[in-house]
């Protein structure tokens, strides 16, 4: 009898021992288990990757990245997609004390696509459950890295994000060839700059005729597409007048002054939430004969930019004594032709990953025998670029194709009918999540780790 007291007695320890040792694994698993999740670090010893059971949005303990110093930190998964297809990851987002180190505007807690600069906007400071959308078209692409980051591609970020309820949606394409194109006036700069190594205050505002002249060529823009792409893409273009002055530009090597979308996105960003735009200009004066360091001394545009994954150009006014360069007239028939150049940026860089990584580039013109003509500029460069009639010495068209008018940015409308894949789809349980790290440690074995 007392043997069978034993043994009882012996039976409920182990099963005590192995409730225990279940609760520990749980709390484990619940805290450290990121699930099919890898995790990544440019700079090593810095960041700290958890699971809050705490903090969290929804039943599902949390995602918790912490950066004890600057760092960028990402944990993604990577995603069977279809080519040419919109796809739309959003997830909740709550932050703490996160700061950028270069003020970099896509760096702080972000949706990402490792490896790109196609990311969400970001989220810094200290601020409660956000939510975050990234869309984007697969191209040719049939995998991608969605990633949940605290950083950014070029910036690093300190601080605390934890993240949550995590979503992938497949939609429709827009097959519409119809573009809608927006133009900022950016009618003032009040700026502190340093030129030629001194700080310098500089104020440039557009006259009357500035704004004139850049609302003739948008009005111009839609019918000088149309007409060079031989019917197969049209335009509706909007100008758009912001007063309020613009603080800060930014400067590298190669562009000189130009403004980046982190330099006017505060004046800007409410216009392209309530409007789905599919191209972005960004027009300010940059010089003034009375102004003794101007900021360009050309008609300058700059291309091949992006916001949010939508095509972004600056168009650049220099000297007044060059007004005329912009201004139709006998000697100019082609005023528009700095529109018409950087909007060729985006297509150009389109048809690389879309459709084809070899087409010639869109200064190339000379190679091809095509030269500035003093009345039309390149008029006639563009359409044959744009009509897919340049052939290389093989005999190969190196233009733009006929699909790339309809491969417009990624917009909310592309969901109207959409369905979620189940790619980030969460464990539901503790004997899912078990068998999410069964699926890891053999992974391992095998020797798939990344």
């Amino acid at each position: 009898m007392e043997e069978k007291k034993h043994i009882r007695s012996k039976n409920i320890i182990q099963f005590i021992i192995i409730i225990v040792i279940i609760i520990v694994g749980a709390n484990i698993i619940s805290r450290y288990n990121f699930n099919d999740f890898e995790k990544a670090v440019k700079r090593k010893g810095v960041t700290d990757f958890s699971r809050d059971l705490n903090i969290k949005y929804s039943d599902m303990n949390s995602y918790k990245i912490k950066n004890r110093e600057y760092a960028d930190a990402i944990f993604y998964k990577n995603i069977e997609i279809k080519p040419n297809t919109p796809y739309r990851v959003t997830c909740m987002v709550k932050t703490e004390n996160v700061q950028n180190e270069n003020n970099i505007l896509t760096g702080g807690a972000q949706i990402s696509i490792k490896g790109t600069t196609e990311c969400s906007e970001s989220v810094t400071g200290t601020n409660d459950w956000t939510k975050l959308t990234l869309m984007f078209n697969s191209k040719n692409r049939e995998n991608v890295e969605i990633g949940f980051r605290l950083g950014g591609y070029e910036e690093n970020s300190i601080g605390t994000a934890w993240f949550s309820d995590f979503k992938i949606e497949e939609g429709e394409l827009d097959t519409n060839n119809e573009w809608k194109i927006v133009c900022f006036l950016i009618e003032n700069l009040d700026i502190d700059q340093p030129i030629n190594g001194k700080q310098t205050h500089i104020k440039l505002s557009m006259t009357d005729e500035d704004i004139k002249d850049m609302q003739n060529n948008m009005d111009r823009l839609p019918n000088v597409l149309k007409e060079l792409s031989n019917g197969q893409m049209t335009a509706t273009c909007e100008t758009i007048n912001i007063k309020e002055p613009l603080k800060t530009i930014s400067y590298d090597e190669e562009n000189e002054y130009y403004i980046d979308p982190k330099d006017v996105k505060p004046l800007i960003n409410e216009y392209l939430k309530n409007n789905e735009y599919d191209y972005i200009y960004v027009a300010a004066r940059f010089g003034n004969t009375n102004v003794k360091n101007v900021l360009a001394h050309d008609w300058i545009g700059l291309g091949g930019m992006d916001y949010y994954g939508i095509g972004f150009s600056n168009i650049r006014l220099p000297d007044q004594q060059e007004g005329h360069v912009y201004r139709y007239s006998t000697f100019n028939t082609f005023p528009e032709e700095v529109f018409v150049h950087e909007f060729l940026h985006t297509l150009e860089r389109n048809e690389k990953e879309y459709n084809n990584p070899n087409i010639t580039e869109l200064h190339g013109y000379s190679k091809y025998g095509y030269m500035t003509d003093p009345i039309e500029g390149l008029k006639k460069w563009y359409i044959a670029y744009m009509q897919n009639k340049v052939t290389n010495s093989e005999g190969n068209s190196v233009g733009l194709t006929t699909n790339i008018y309809t491969s417009k940015p990624i917009h909310e409308s592309n969901f109207t009918y959409s369905y979620e894949l189940n790619s980030l789809q969460e464990p539901q349980n503790i004997l899912e999540e078990i068998s999410s790290i069964m699926n890891k440690v053999i992974k391992l074995f095998q020797g798939n780790t990344v």
